[in-house]
């Protein structure tokens, strides 16, 4: 049987550390700040944002919200956007999406300052991600990916990971994320030829296709890490992955859990980017 990687370890310890850095960041006179820019009422973002509100609360980062109409003109919502770049005191910007009009991502996203982009939604952030430099921030779920896997103790020097996905969320970043760190990457997709038998290579398996169940047992091998990035709501009304835990989960050697894994350290993930935002900002270190 698997050891089982929860992610509330990763973000306990996350938080703890974040906590001193807040701590001294305000003892110099700087209180960090996120703001957190909602259009409309989705179940999924009022979810998210108030884990996000506990999360900031419990390291001692300040929230500004600013809570838009669905119905809002596209001018209101740039110049929401164009009020959180002018203003030096929030130093993180979290947006969420999808935008009920969906053309008007592109523009909105266009506009955040990259530096305030803790979501790596920007082509700014993006671009620092794909070349090492630059002032944005990777996305939260691939930074959680990469975080679970030091908390564990992995050293991904020389290891073969195998990301299914190639979104700008999570699949191309975290490819680029696990390269930096000089594993040999294998990106690939639900239209990968033989795709089980690329998955058994691997060391390090990171699930991210979109499709709940994708990954069964023909895709693992004993001694396989595996990281499921997934989240639906299965036929039975309960939350579930893109790996088949019930059938992957005797096979290898450690796996993250739907609920409760990588979902689990994302909101840490975004407060620590809020807080080196606010280091870069006042120009401090750790």
């Amino acid at each position: 049987m698997a050891v089982i990687w929860k992610g509330a370890p990763v973000a306990a310890a996350l938080s703890e550390a974040l906590a001193a850095r807040c701590q001294a960041l305000r003892q110099a006179g700087v209180t960090p700040t996120l703001a957190l820019v909602r259009v409309g009422q989705r179940p999924d973002d009022i979810s998210y944002e108030t884990g996000a509100m506990k999360r900031c609360d419990k390291v001692g980062i300040s929230v500004r919200q600013f809570l838009l109409p669905e119905n809002c003109s596209r001018e209101e919502l740039l110049e929401t956007i164009q009020e959180v770049n002018a203003d030096p005191g929030i130093h993180g910007c979290l947006l969420f999406r999808p935008l009920p009009r969906r053309e008007d991502e592109e523009e909105v996203c266009a506009l955040l300052a990259p530096e305030k982009d803790v979501d790596g939604m920007t082509a700014g952030s993006l671009a620092s991600v794909f070349t090492g430099k630059g002032p944005g921030f990777p996305p939260c779920t691939a930074q959680a990916c990469l975080e679970i896997l030091d908390h564990y103790g992995v050293c991904l020097e020389g290891k073969r990971a195998v990301v299914i996905g190639r979104s700008l969320v999570i699949g191309r970043p975290v490819a680029m994320m696990l390269q930096a760190k000089n594993a040999t990457v294998t990106m690939c997709h639900t239209k990968t030829a033989d795709l089980p038998a690329v998955c058994r290579e691997a060391d390090v398996l990171i699930a991210a296709a979109g499709k709940a169940g994708v990954v069964d047992a023909r895709f693992v091998r004993p001694g396989q890490l595996v990281l499921d990035v997934g989240i639906h709501v299965g036929p039975n009304g309960k939350l579930c992955g893109d790996v088949q835990f019930d059938a992957v989960e005797p096979v290898v050697e450690a796996i993250t859990p739907v609920p409760a894994g990588v979902g689990a350290v994302t909101t840490a993930v975004l407060a620590k980017h809020v807080v080196e935002a606010a280091q870069r900002a006042a120009g401090t270190k750790d």
